[in-house]
């Protein structure tokens, strides 16, 4: 899965992502200029290859929402989190509806989905996950987690649950350094992978592996761990959809060597699909060094992440009941403002970076 750097693609990225062994493009906020230019550079990439590559994004709420001007500002998971320890009926809506939203404005630009949710428990130790994640507490987050990805699915969006098997309870930033859980494999069984396991018996269709060693289970980071990813969450857990590498470029990931050796040690540990982002040039050595025949059972895995065929023009959406009625029982949580998602849909104001 690689990136492209603007708001249309370039030669050199139609090259490479007409390469066989690249099979999505993961959306930045550098890609995002207005609703009507996204949805275009989302029909030029899927005009590329038939069937068409996979396009995904990371649209959380809060402070990881790529999209912004001419998009519903989604609050931070933790508010929802909040509501959820005095009215749990409430917050599952509230979950379920912000599901809805993120999936039905992503789809109606054409991205086939978003990497979330969180299901990192909160410790309040982790700066980089912090209000990411919506709760102490694993059954509030299985909770509010599983209505959340009944909204995506309403809107015809996978889910992708990260940070495999949990990356709130270290200080360190995996962007930055190469953080170290060292509990148990017992004491993570009965906190962090809890949602996970629940999850994954209720569907989920995707899986992000933390760049974190958790050092009494396995010396390797968890993505590139075959006991965590084969035996654990293939094996022990059962789960049988995408598992997806975080980005091989982050600092996390350097204990496995140079790109090709980091992509490798993530495919052979069980990844399906790995991510190279910000570094086009890494990508380009990675696909002329990679020779990896993708095994039929991950091309299934992967086949089921497009997302919904037809889904709705954005004007039809905004017109829509069920739209409205989200942007009314959300409004008020966190820092939502309802009123962004109203706004003109010719609006052309983008959010750079």
């Amino acid at each position: 899965m690689a990136d492209v750097a603007a708001f249309a693609l370039t030669d050199a990225e139609r090259v490479r992502l007409l390469h066989p062994s690249v099979g999505g493009v993961i959306l930045f906020r550098r890609n995002y200029e207005s609703p009507q230019q996204l949805a275009a550079l989302c029909q030029e990439i899927h005009a590329l290859r038939s069937p068409h590559l996979l396009i995904g994004v990371d649209h959380e709420g809060g402070r990881v929402q790529r999209f912004r001007e001419g998009f519903t500002t989604i609050p931070p998971m933790r508010a929802i989190g909040q509501v959820w320890d005095e009215h749990p009926q409430r917050a599952r809506r509230l979950a379920r509806d912000a599901g809805y939203i993120i999936g039905a404005e992503l789809r109606a630009a054409g991205v086939d989905f978003s990497f979330a949710p969180v299901l990192d428990l909160d410790y309040g130790n982790s700066g980089v996950i912090g209000d990411r994640a919506f709760h102490r507490n694993p059954q509030a987050v299985t909770d509010l987690a599983h209505t959340l990805v009944l909204g995506l699915h309403e809107a015809g969006v996978s889910a992708v649950g990260k940070h495999f098997p949990g990356h709130g309870f270290v200080a360190a930033d995996s962007h930055l350094a190469i953080p170290v859980d060292e509990r148990n494999l017992a004491e993570i069984e009965c906190a962090d992978l809890l949602p996970f396991r629940q999850m994954i018996d209720m569907g989920l269709a995707g899986v992000m592996p933390a760049h974190v060693i958790y050092s009494r289970v396995d010396p390797n980071p968890a993505g590139f761990s075959h006991k965590w990813l084969t035996e654990i969450l293939r094996g022990q857990l059962g789960f049988e959809g995408v598992i997806f590498s975080d980005d091989l470029v982050m600092e996390g990931a350097s204990a496995a060597g140079d790109i090709r050796q980091r992509a490798v040690a993530a495919l052979q540990a069980g990844c399906d699909m790995v991510l190279v982002c910000n570094r086009p040039e890494l990508a380009d050595e990675l696909l002329k060094r990679l020779k990896w025949p993708l095994a039929p059972m991950s091309l299934i895995r992967l086949a089921r992440m497009h997302g919904r065929p037809h889904p709705p023009s954005r004007i039809a959406l905004h017109e829509s009941q069920r739209y409205t009625d989200a942007l009314h029982h959300l409004g008020g949580v966190g820092q939502v403002d309802a009123e962004l998602a109203l706004a003109d849909p010719t609006n052309t104001c983008g959010n750079i970076g």
